[in-house]
């Protein structure tokens, strides 16, 4: 993620995000956080102005007030959450056992994080730490999201399935009231309960479904003829099929089949466990949340961080097909 973060503090035994920025000891409130992340600064709307010199009307330029850095250009309709206002209603979370372990900014400032460890739980005999990822950007592409991130704590797996009793993100109003924050607050704890409560039944039910070597070589291969079908459909509407061909996908492919296997059946954490459909999508969702991009494309690091939010392509098709088993 190096890439893409301009500065960010991490705290001990951060699962997401690892190597620059300050290390911390424990953790910190999110006015401490905004402060110790560097992001205590506000985002000011400036006037847009054509190559004459003349006032775009409509239309804003939002710039950071520390540096003048230019963020993004949005419409006079554009409304500006500050990152102080983003933020401030998390510390009435602080209350009910969250922990604030990194915050940061990527893309010089275009978006923004902090990232809240809820309190440890068990889920279907695994231990998981519930995550939630509070975002907020400035570039007017998006507002503040909340995503849930459970991470599997033996192997630091992410996963943030998606499931169809409950939503892993959502977005929140902010608002300047203490009552606000303290409603927002409610409301973010209960939709992060729900959906820890709807993935506890699913692991359970996926615990419970045995499977053959058989079927976990199929699942692979379907996962696999997915992605493939999803990358030639890309590369078709981008009109880079040249490319497509060039960079050997199905080279690529094999050397991603062979890498699942291979942790399905021979990675410790998971070869003294039974044969499951829970164990064939860990072994998927440890290839996606830990394998590297061979090519390192210039956009491979900010893609990832944005998975983590909104959930792994791969990792979710996994888990359809395991439910289908």
């Amino acid at each position: 993620m190096a890439a893409n973060v301009e500065w960010m503090f991490s705290g001990n035994n951060t699962p997401v995000w690892h190597g620059i920025g300050e290390i911390i000891k424990g953790t910190l409130s999110s006015e401490e956080a905004i402060k110790v992340a560097k992001l205590d600064w506000d985002v000011v709307p400036m006037p847009m102005y054509d190559g004459k010199g003349r006032e775009i009307k409509g239309y804003k330029v939002n710039q950071r007030s520390s540096d003048g850095k230019n963020l993004g250009v949005v419409t006079n309709r554009y409304k500006i959450v500050q990152n102080k206002e983003a933020f401030a209603f998390t510390d009435a979370l602080l209350g009910e056992g969250v922990q604030y372990e990194t915050a940061g900014s990527l893309d010089s400032g275009k978006r923004v994080w902090m990232l809240a460890r809820m309190e440890k739980t068990e889920i279907a005999e695994e231990q998981i730490d519930p995550y939630l990822v509070f975002t907020n950007s400035h570039d007017g592409k998006g507002a503040v999201r909340v995503a849930a991130v459970p991470i599997r704590i033996v192997c630091e797996n992410t996963l943030n399935l998606a499931l169809s009793k409950a939503s892993r993100h959502w977005t929140c109003a902010h608002k300047g009231d203490i009552q606000s924050k303290l409603d927002e607050a409610r409301y973010t704890l209960s939709n992060a309960t729900h959906y820890m409560e709807a993935l506890e039944e699913e692991f359970g039910e996926l615990k419970l479904k045995k499977v053959t070597e058989k079927q976990v070589r199929d699942m692979t291969e379907k996962l696999l003829q997915i992605e493939f079908d999803n990358l030639y459909k890309k590369a078709i509407k981008t009109g880079k099929i040249v490319d497509f061909k060039q960079q050997n996908a199905e080279a690529k492919i094999t050397r991603k089949r062979n890498d699942i296997l291979n942790i399905y059946f021979d990675k410790p954490d998971l070869r003294e466990t039974e044969h499951t459909a829970f164990r064939f999508v860990n072994a998927v969702s440890d290839y996606a949340t830990h394998s590297n991009d061979h090519k390192q494309t210039k956009n491979y690091q900010e893609n990832l961080f944005m998975r983590t939010i909104d959930g792994h392509p791969m990792i979710d098709t996994s888990y359809q097909l395991a439910l289908a088993a």
